[in-house]
């Protein structure tokens, strides 16, 4: 069947269908990763969004259920330049095709990937259409499209209620914003107990439970559309407990203390991005996914935090840490899922922040 991807600036690409044929209007994005479609496709902090892969040719090792990084795929939809059909792995149990189908996400493939990233590239991340429907009318499409906005998107992926993973270590309270599961496995093999709590608990109610240490998540959409939020964070900010923010988390502890964040033109989303520690001078390739970005300047200029890590390649925050205060937040992600685990050790660091054992020690 025919399938359409329709751009807010009147770019029409031509495909065909793959998965549901219901028709989308989303946020078009790209990733550069070459593997981990299922991780991208379950991972909260893409709600809202359409993943456009980058790597020509997806899905040759099929579905392993084991390797989501949530109960679900969060996507809106899913744009491949070729899809395999027949996929070859020992660990597969299910196509791209039919995971979805059965999620009811529509997706497009055959079309020139390569020309809707420099799309995106030179112009910037912006709204479309898949549908396939062939008699489609763009003078009523393209106001509709630029209309569209991911809107408060963290209510929508978070948990509904509390769950905890036993462990014999440090308790830690982790927010879940749109959390990977390889942040909380992260924590958990490291010993740690770790709480789950859904991403509106009130900061009073999550000190109460006296957790050695907070970590903030990842998540979805415009940091500064979570206002409550915010204000909760910066009561915790202002306790005494340890705590490790990534990506939305790292944003929104940078709103909760007086600092700012921006859209990027394109963000970074995939497994390469190489990140440099400020204090050592070492480079990491990390795994990323966001649109936005934290303004340092503003938080450096108060005292409140210094910068930890830059990206080597457009010298874009990537980390900050916070004076007189035992708090450090990375814009990557060192969970990984997909991408490398260069810059994992940043859990044994909050390990050591909160009087635990250090993982490579053992």
């Amino acid at each position: 069947m025919k399938a359409f991807l329709i751009l807010e600036d009147g770019h029409v690409f031509k495909g065909t269908s793959i998965g549901s044929t219901r028709e989308v209007i989303s946020e078009i994005v790209f990733n550069t990763s070459m593997t981990g479609y299922l991780e991208v496709m379950t991972d909260p902090s893409y709600a809202g969004q359409a993943v456009c892969m980058t790597y020509p040719l997806i899905g040759n090792y099929g579905i392993c259920y084991e390797d989501q990084e949530s109960r679900k795929p969060w996507i809106d939809g899913f744009i491949v330049r070729e899809l395999s059909r027949v996929p070859s792995n020992f660990r597969s149990v299910d196509t791209i095709q039919h995971f979805l189908e059965k999620h009811d996400i529509p997706g497009i493939a055959g079309i020139d990937t390569r020309a809707l990233t420099k799309i995106l590239r030179e112009k910037g991340t912006m709204n479309g259409m898949i549908t396939v429907n062939e008699n489609y009318d763009l003078d009523e499409i393209i106001p509709r499209l630029k209309a569209y906005t991911t809107g408060k998107v963290v209510e929508k992926v978070t948990c509904k209620e509390k769950e905890v993973l036993k462990g014999n270590g440090p308790k830690v309270a982790l927010m879940d914003f749109g959390a990977k599961r390889n942040i909380a496995r992260s924590l958990n093999e490291r010993g740690c107990q770790v709480t789950i709590y859904p991403a509106l608990t009130p900061a009073e109610e999550i000190l109460k439970d006296a957790p050695d240490g907070i970590m903030l998540s990842n998540g979805p959409g415009d940091p500064k559309e979570c206002t409550t939020i915010i204000e909760e964070i910066r009561k915790l900010y202002e306790s005494d407990v340890p705590i490790f923010a990534i990506c939305l988390g790292h944003q929104l502890m940078a709103l909760a203390t007086g600092g700012d964040t921006h859209k990027m033109k394109y963000g970074h989303r995939g497994g390469n991005h190489p990140v440099k520690d400020l204090e050592t001078g070492r480079v990491y390739i990390s795994s990323q996914n966001h649109g936005y970005v934290v303004d340092a300047e503003a938080l450096e200029k108060k005292g409140i935090a210094k910068p930890a890590f830059i990206n080597v390649n457009d010298g874009t925050n990537e980390g900050m840490a916070y004076e007189g205060k035992n708090i450090f937040t990375v814009q990557f992600h060192p969970e990984a899922c997909p991408g490398p685990q260069d810059s994992s050790y940043l859990f044994d660091r909050f390990m050591k922040m909160m009087g635990g054992t250090d993982h490579a020690e053992k």
